[in-house]
């Protein structure tokens, strides 16, 4: 079998794709060999050393594929079924690997498995954000940054779904036209425009109760600015580059606004809560509410590409690599 490695941290370019040797599952394991692979920017994190990694350390939190061997105390899972996950452990990057059993999914034959492994995580990243951190409901304003890309673009039709209405940002005309072609209420443009000036144009000046802000760095000021007293910035990631030396007076001064930095992770820690999760995610997907995107498919190989396209805003919705 195949796998993407990386020894060191650094660029794209560090990746190595070599061969590695999987040993039987162990007790609580399944062998699980992928039939695709979801590319996210948690990865870049990881490879880049934002995040920590053990080294030498594979990549990716999120896949399908078919199990084909099943550890000692298995039960819930058979040979021959169809699974996915999106929560880690790390190490998704592969053509095969043993994976524990709890933290898989049964995939129902309503979703294909490009589809799954492309919505996992990102999808998961959404149901956490807007029905736990901050549960919208019918008749709310939202902000949303970087609504072209993977997670925006499932968040926008989930919004609309529940009766939201919804602000993304985004960087150029085609993005923009992506996202209203999905529901997108308005897009602003935050290489031409003012993000909070204009969302407070498109909120009689009252601002948002909730943004969710997966850039980070870059888009802070603006996020703090575009919310409503006592409003909440859900600041998920960090693209631009983590918050850094932040003062929490400015909460205070811009109206005693609440800053959380949750993570999908803490959200789905428990088997409980990851199926849950999950659940909910396969019935928005299964009954056609919300439609994932796969607008870029490389082979695991060429991850060094992908990799280069996704940091270089070449990519919108989901991508996937297949083994």
């Amino acid at each position: 079998m195949k796998a993407i490695k990386f020894y060191k941290a650094g660029g794209p370019e560090v990746m190595q794709f070599e061969d590695i040797n999987l040993d039987a599952p162990g007790p609580g394991q399944v062998r699980l060999r992928h039939t695709a692979i979801g590319l996210n920017y948690l990865d870049v994190y990881y490879r880049s050393g934002a995040y920590p990694a053990s080294l030498p350390s594979g990549l990716g939190f999120e896949a399908a594929g078919v199990v084909e061997a099943v550890g000692d105390g298995v039960t819930n899972l058979k040979e021959g079924d169809r699974v996915a996950y999106g929560a880690g452990p790390i190490g998704s990057y592969a053509q095969a690997r043993n994976m524990p059993a709890n933290r898989l999914a049964k995939l129902p034959d309503s979703i294909a498995d490009d589809t799954a492994a492309a919505m996992m995580l990102k999808g998961m990243t959404v149901r956490y954000l807007m029905r736990e951190t901050y549960k919208v409901k019918a008749g709310d304003t939202i902000l949303w940054h970087a609504v072209a890309g993977g997670v925006g673009l499932i968040a926008v039709q989930w919004a609309k779904h529940l009766g939201v209405r919804v602000i993304g940002t985004t960087s150029s005309p085609e993005k923009a036209a992506l996202a209203k072609s999905l529901g997108c209420d308005e897009v602003i443009n935050y290489t031409e425009e003012n993000v909070a000036e204009r969302v407070r144009e498109l909120t009689d000046g009252k601002g948002v109760p909730v943004v969710y802000d997966g850039v980070g760095q870059a888009t802070l000021e603006a996020s703090l600015d575009s919310l409503s007293p006592m409003g909440l910035l859900a600041s998920f990631g960090s693209a631009s580059g983590p918050v850094k030396d932040f003062d929490t007076g400015v909460l205070a001064a811009k109206g005693s606004l609440y800053l959380t930095r949750p993570t999908l992770m803490t959200y789905v820690a428990s088997d409980e809560a990851l199926q849950a999760n999950v659940a909910e995610l396969f019935d928005v997907v299964g009954s056609g509410a919300v439609k994932v995107e796969i607008n870029q498919t490389y082979a695991l190989a060429d991850a060094v590409k992908a990799h280069q396209d996704l940091e270089g805003r070449k990519t919108t919705g989901s991508t996937v690599l297949l083994p």
